[in-house]
Order: structure tokens, then C-alpha cells, then sequence
């Protein structure tokens, strides 16, 4: 009968090969700068909590996911079972304990948000303002309580462009806040992450390199993945610039890198640009299963 240990699933080659590189202090991060690594975090219960995430020391940044309703005069976050009252506690251990950034995203993939007046892009950047960022007007309920989140992620997929380039401006103008945009690789300039990263307010752009194959990395062609990327990092040469990877096989449509892969095919392709930032990965939940981030974090 085979012993406990021999019936444990065997650790990937490319897991092993990484991970003896990083401990004997070699492979490609040494030859150009190491960029940081982000999650998105409260897309399934099953991936532990925020405070769990930030424990791992894997992580520079974390983002809750997702202000799912807002631009008609309500607001809802979905956090997919998750129970809020903790959160807030988590997101103060994060700063303070692990020095891990905490964002909150707004939007994703459901359709009850948008901004249909300027006058309506004025009254969300004031809700996240005083509900989620440095403000507290009376009469405004706070979910995370008394925390602060660093910033605000643009994840805006539907409900068109009009007035992102509003709010991102009156958010940027409140001072201390983070803004970053996470953006399909294929996006044109008429979007509403694009129309907000114009402003020249958002200091980090998150390029989904999945679910679209025109654009996802393939090491028998390398020109799509590559030329998407200097493009973007040419786009917004003033913000940092990171890759939006999935973090296991099935957590997107296509755009999944083995690690091997990203390590010495794809990273040393996009590390050499200036404003290359890191890695964004979609998300905890199957990163937990995976272990993908731990195996590329030393090599970023």
C-alpha cells in the first residue's frame, strides 16, 4: 500500500524547477526589475478571507471585487457570500500589518451600473469618497466601517463610456487616492477605462491578456501577446503598466501560461519596458488552488 506521502498529488515540474532557481538565487528576475504582484479577491466564499490573502506574503496588492451597483442613485457590493462586517477589520490588518495595498473595484461582468450624466459620475466618486476612501459624511453608511481603502479599480465592462473620464477626474482630485483600470487587451481608445485612463488620474493599468484569444500569450507566436503589451506601455507611458493573467487553466476562457512559461518566455518579453509593473491575477480563489502566485512571486 502506497504511504500518505505517495499518494499526495505530485508537485508540477515547472512548480519545482522555478521554485530551486528562485532558492539557488538565479534565473531571468536578476537580469531586469522585479514588479509586484496583485489579486483580485471576493469573487467566490470558498477562497478564504481578505485577512487569509494577505497572510500568504504573497501579495503587494489585493482588490476587493466588485461595487457591482451604482450611477442610478443606489449602491451594492457583491462579495460573493463573503460576510462584510469582518472585512473592514481584514483591510487594516492588510496595510498595517502586512503593508499589502487594498483596492475596491467597481463594475464587472454585470450590467447594473453606469454613469449616465456628468452630474451622476459626481455623485459616485462622492459615495466611494465618503463610504469607502477618506470621507465620512453623515448619513452615508460605511460597510467596511471605519477602514480606508487605497484606491479605486475601474473594471467597466459594460454600460458604455460616458462620464468615466468625470469620475476618475473628481476622484483623482481628492488626493491620496489610487486609481488603476483593469482593461480588456483589446479595448479601443472609446471605452470607459480608456476614456478614464486619458485623464492621466489613473496611476496603474491592468491589461486582461485572456479571454480573448487575439491577444493571449502563445509561445508558438509571441506578436499578438507582445504587440498588444507595447502598445499599452506605449498608451500610457506616465503609469505603470501590468499583466492580467488567470491564475489556473479554467479561471478564464483562454490566456492560462504555465509557469515555466511566463517565467522564462513571456515576462522576459514585457519586463524590459519601462513601465512594466507586474502581474494581476484572476483570482484568489482559484490562485489558492493553484499555487500559481507562489510560484512566479520571486521570479516577477
Amino acid at each position: 500500500m502506497a504511504s500518505s506521502s505517495q499518494r499526495r498529488r505530485a508537485l508540477p515540474l515547472s512548480f519545482v524547477v522555478i521554485v530551486l532557481l528562485i532558492l539557488a538565487g538565479t534565473g531571468p528576475a536578476a537580469a531586469d526589475k522585479s514588479g509586484e504582484l496583485t489579486v483580485f479577491w471576493g469573487r467566490n466564499k470558498d477562497e478564504g478571507s481578505l485577512r487569509e490573502a494577505c497572510d500568504t506574503g504573497i501579495y503587494n496588492t489585493v482588490i476587493i471585487s466588485f461595487l457591482t451597483v451604482f450611477g442610478h442613485g443606489r449602491y451594492w457590493a457583491d462579495l460573493s457570500g463573503h460576510p462584510v462586517a469582518g472585512v473592514g477589520a481584514d483591510i487594516k490588518h492588510c496595510q498595517h500589518a502586512k503593508n499589502v495595498t487594498v483596492l475596491l473595484s467597481i463594475g464587472g461582468d454585470g450590467d447594473h451600473y453606469s454613469l449616465p450624466t456628468p452630474r451622476s459620475a459626481k455623485d459616485v466618486a462622492d459615495h466611494l469618497w465618503h463610504a469607502y476612501l477618506g470621507g465620512g459624511r453623515h448619513g452615508v453608511f460605511r460597510p467596511f466601517g471605519d477602514a480606508v481603502v487605497d484606491g479605486i479599480d475601474l473594471y467597466i465592462d459594460h454600460g458604455g463610456s460616458a462620464n468615466y473620464d468625470e469620475l476618475a477626474t473628481r476622484l483623482g482630485e481628492r488626493g491620496g487616492v489610487l486609481l488603476t483600470a483593469t482593461l480588456r487587451c483589446m479595448d479601443g481608445q472609446e471605452t470607459s477605462g480608456e476614456a478614464a485612463a486619458a485623464t492621466g488620474m489613473v496611476g496603474r493599468i491592468h491589461v486582461r491578456f485572456y479571454d480573448d484569444r487575439r491577444c493571449s500569450y502563445d509561445s508558438s507566436e509571441r506578436r499578438p501577446f507582445y504587440g498588444a503589451w507595447l502598445g499599452w506601455t506605449a498608451r500610457y507611458a506616465n503609469a505603470s503598466v501590468h499583466v492580467g493573467l488567470p491564475a489556473a487553466w479554467d479561471a478564464a476562457s483562454d490566456g492560462w501560461i504555465n509557469p515555466a512559461a511566463l517565467v522564462f518566455d513571456a515576462l522576459p518579453l514585457v519586463r524590459g519596458t519601462p513601465n512594466y509593473g507586474g502581474v494581476v491575477l484572476w483570482n484568489r480563489h482559484f490562485d489558492r488552488r493553484s499555487r500559481y502566485g507562489q510560484t512566479i512571486k520571486g521570479m516577477l
